[in-house]
């Protein structure tokens, strides 16, 4: 159990949701997990179009793959792309 409650959910909300996900089957929590994931992904792409329109969408998923991976890890892995998130 998290060591954390959202501030926007009471202590009763929260068991409620934990009881619900672990009566999920596995195969529907980790659908879950990859629906989330991806709808982070888009969010942060959103974000970085706002910030940056004059992007194309190859510099858009590098700068949402910079986002993702940290500075350091993205230099190491994109040495020589500056894309600003």
């Amino acid at each position: 159990m998290p060591e954390t409650i959202p501030a926007d959910t009471t202590l009763e909300a929260f068991h409620v949701q934990v009881g619900i996900f672990r009566r999920m089957a596995p195969d529907r929590r980790l659908a879950m997990v990859f629906e989330m994931s991806n709808n982070l992904r888009r969010l942060a792409a959103e974000g970085v179009r706002a910030r940056h329109p004059d992007y194309d969408e190859d510099q858009v998923r590098l700068a949402v793959i910079r986002l993702m991976l940290g500075e350091q890890l993205f230099h190491d892995v994109y040495p020589g792309v500056d894309v600003r998130v």
